[in-house]
């Protein structure tokens, strides 16, 4: 019995001898971090921790595998730990790794990044393959809606980084990876930032108090399951842009065959967005070219309190939306819907051309209002006002003079709290007809001239 108790002790202390070994490379330092009070005030602490980044990276890549203990303290990094082919990082569920301020980077990242801003991603880009990562409780520190403490960006790099990498973990060029029960905790990056990957899983994100996107993948993507999606975001815990704002997106393209399932948006008391969004598009590059960024075979199942699946074209509010649009209303097939609980209202909201949409099994456990609708098909308008008290620098936020056609939509088992009957067509479906606001800009929106046009 003895030598069984000590093989296990061994294996649990494992990790953190391999950490320990690696200490040489540990530095102590001393900064400062800003934190709200009891009274919410920001309090600036000066903070005494040792940086672990160059001691875990030294550890991963003598084993090929690093594990990270919990611990009282948090482990800080100051830069990103690097995850090449066949490498994985684990941590304990309480293991809770801080980014220190003012690095501006990524947290965990694999190796062989490249970014194709000006081009469409080449067939062989030599791409990482079977990276795990699993674990952890990871934070850049935005300890605050308005504080980052410097870590506004989550670059690939501190010097020269991929134009669009945005994320607390980020995984770009890859094949074959798992990322699985990571919580990310007060960030300002995308939590989990993917693009030109195949043949992925990410399975467990609780997202506390988070910035930004949960998952967010660039095209081109495929072959890939996203479940278990959870907590409180101030945007889109799912996002999937086949086309995106360029500084968001290191690579553009198609994505298609994937799995969305067991998302739930945020209690109403923690104020998250809740939204999943779906954002093709056509990528003009520098040179005048194009590329088409269709999204197409995406099953959306078993998804709780979303308020807005956001199908809709919108150009980029924050460069200029004269200055990075989509060449043309983006292109949506065979998209599935199924399996929706709503414990407060929220739509399927639709302006792509689409051929096949299908939304079944959806359960209402509220009470809707006269006018409210399920899906709503055409373009949307709503006003950015910049200055609140100048209106010639308010903008459009979404694109309300294009036209979109939907055919082969398909509903089926929309149902109210507790009745055995589908709600009819007509009171599921509404079919926007924008028209220009005449009143504009006493009252908002714009409005505009676009329609949707349902092909029945």
């Amino acid at each position: 019995m003895r030598w069984i108790l000590r093989l296990i002790t061994a294996l649990l202390l494992a990790p953190l001898a391999a950490l320990h070994a690696a200490e040489g490379l540990l530095r102590t330092e001393t900064w400062t971090e800003n934190w709200p009070d009891a009274s919410g005030a920001m309090e600036t602490r000066t903070v005494t921790a040792e940086v672990w980044t160059q001691a875990m990276q030294a550890a991963l890549d003598a084993d090929g595998r690093l594990h990270i203990p919990a611990r009282e303290k948090p482990y800080y990094l100051d830069g990103p730990i690097v995850l090449k082919s066949g490498q994985k990082l684990t941590a304990d569920a309480k293991a809770e790794i801080r980014l220190k301020p003012g690095c501006n980077t990524c947290m965990v990242r694999n190796e062989s990044i490249v970014g194709f801003a000006d081009k469409p991603v080449p067939e062989d880009t030599k791409p990482d393959t079977d990276i795990t990562l699993e674990g952890g409780i990871w934070t850049t520190l935005a300890t605050s809606r308005a504080e980052s403490n410097g870590n506004q960006r989550g670059n690939s790099s501190k010097l020269k980084p991929v134009l669009g990498t945005h994320g607390v973990i980020l995984l770009h060029n890859v094949r074959h990876v798992t990322v699985r029960n990571v919580t990310v905790r007060q960030s300002k990056p995308f939590a989990v930032h993917l693009g030109n990957i195949r043949d992925f899983t990410v399975d467990g994100v609780t997202l506390d108090r988070h910035g930004r996107d949960g998952v967010h993948i660039d095209g081109p993507a495929s072959e890939g399951l996203i479940r278990n999606v959870s907590g409180d975001s101030h945007d889109d815990p799912v996002s999937l842009t086949a086309w995106d704002w360029r500084q968001y997106s290191a690579t553009f393209g198609p994505i298609h065959h994937l799995t969305i399932e067991r998302i739930t948006g945020a209690p109403d008391e923690k104020h998250g967005t809740d939204a999943i969004r779906l954002l093709p598009g056509v990528k003009r590059f520098a040179d005048g070219t194009t590329l088409d960024c269709p999204i197409h075979d995406i099953t959306l199942r078993d998804i709780t309190d979303i308020r807005d699946f956001k199908l809709y074209d919108q150009p980029n509010l924050e460069v200029g939306r004269d200055k990075d649009a989509s060449a043309g209303i983006g292109t949506l097939k065979n998209i599935t819907f199924e399996k929706l609980t709503f414990n407060r209202p929220g739509s399927i909201q639709v302006h792509a051309n689409t051929d096949g949409l299908t939304v079944r099994d959806v359960q209402l456990h509220f009470a809707p209002s006269g006018n409210y609708r399920l899906v709503e098909l055409g373009p949307k308008s709503a006003t950015y006002k910049h200055k609140p008290s100048d209106p010639t620098t308010w903008v459009e936020i979404l694109s309300p003079d294009l036209d979109c056609a939907v055919r082969n939509l398909t509903i089926s088992g929309v149902r109210l709290r507790g009745l055995q009957t589908d709600l009819p067509m007509e009171q599921v479906v509404h079919v926007i007809e924008q028209k220009l606001n005449l009143d504009y800009p006493k009252s908002i929106p714009r409005g505009g001239t676009g329609k949707g046009i349902w092909i029945r």
